[in-house]
């Protein structure tokens, strides 16, 4: 949603316009009998992901300055002057959206949008805008920005797509190899000191456990494991388990340390497939299915990457989402 500010009432009109088209919450001085332009940039802050102040630059720099932490926290900020002569990308144009919103607005207000993004402006893709466009995660932020530097200097920087998904970008180079330089698609955990990743979030991570496994085990577990098969703990997109697991601190607190979905299966969805794997009479007699980890990884529509690990009463089977 999109918090829209106003300060005058020429302004509101093109306030209300906006929010007629793309939705959100219009603030407007001219409604306001204590309107406070710090508290109202204060509240947009706290509740919204883009902010639009139909204003002049200098009313919304005053107004979000002491509030800016940095380019992957901050809302993106666009303004619009009163006499409808521009839409301004102010503040936060790739990860915050603020390109793409001020685009979309002048398109409504049917004026001049401002871009002032180098790569924008020479018809190149950023790393961060191939990281949003992607649903990737960007691994260093410094390394993002020396990335688009190189790209804006003409200088040779490659590109790798570990599943050749993603189509080379205007301005890289596409590679075979990891060489300086070069912005990485993979869910890898090897780093590079000149080589930026992008990490795609397409790992499955099948799990079993005792009831009441201590969640600081499983994580560690869990870590070490991925670390030994060189896959990134932050491209982690599932965990998948038995729907008796559902009150299971240990899997609840891991699915929430990775950021990553929660899909349970019951014991009829397991038992179909629970023949194709190894399997444990104990886990039989305590859960009602003699495998649990890799049946999971399966039913989640995983390709089956590392069979079943075990530790102390831990199972763990890893997939990629094909």
């Amino acid at each position: 949603m999109i918090g829209i500010v106003s300060v005058t009432e020429k302004g509101d009109k093109l306030a209300d316009k906006i929010q007629s088209k793309l939705g959100g919450v219009v603030i407007k001085k001219s409604e306001s009998k204590d309107f406070n332009l710090d508290n109202s940039t204060a509240f947009c802050f706290e509740k919204f992901k883009l902010i639009v102040f139909v204003s002049s630059t200098g009313i919304a720099v005053r107004g979000i300055a002491k509030y800016l932490k940095g380019k992957a926290e901050d809302p993106g900020i666009v303004v619009v002057d009163v006499c409808n002569n521009f839409t301004i990308s102010l503040i936060s144009g790739h990860l915050g959206g603020a390109n793409r919103l001020t685009n979309e607005i002048s398109k409504i207000l049917e004026n001049t949008p401002v871009i002032t993004t180098a790569t924008d402006n020479l018809d190149m893709e950023a790393p961060d805008m191939v990281a949003l466009n992607n649903n990737l995660i960007i691994e260093d932020l410094k390394k993002a920005k020396d990335i688009a530097s190189r790209l804006v200097n003409n200088e040779e920087v490659y590109f790798i797509d570990d599943r050749k998904i993603i189509e080379c970008p205007r301005g890289y180079i596409e590679s075979e190899r990891l060489r300086d330089n070069t912005l990485w698609i993979t869910n890898k955990d090897e780093r590079r000191d000149r080589v930026l990743k992008l990490i795609r979030k397409d790992i499955v991570l099948g799990i079993g456990c005792r009831r009441d496994t201590e969640s600081e085990k499983l994580y560690k577990f869990i870590e070490e494991a991925l670390k030994e098969n060189n896959i990134s703990l932050a491209s982690v997109k599932i965990i998948s388990s038995i729907d008796i697991k559902i009150d299971e601190k240990a899997i609840l607190d891991l699915a929430e340390n990775l950021k990553a979905n929660l899909k349970l299966f019951s014991k009829e969805e397991i038992s179909r497939i629970e023949d194709k794997y190894e399997g444990s009479t104990f886990v039989k007699k305590t859960v009602g299915v003699k495998a649990v980890s890799e049946p999971v990884v399966e039913l989640t529509g995983a390709k089956l990457i590392v069979n079943k690990i075990k530790k102390d009463g831990m199972t763990l089977s890893i997939g990629c989402l094909i």
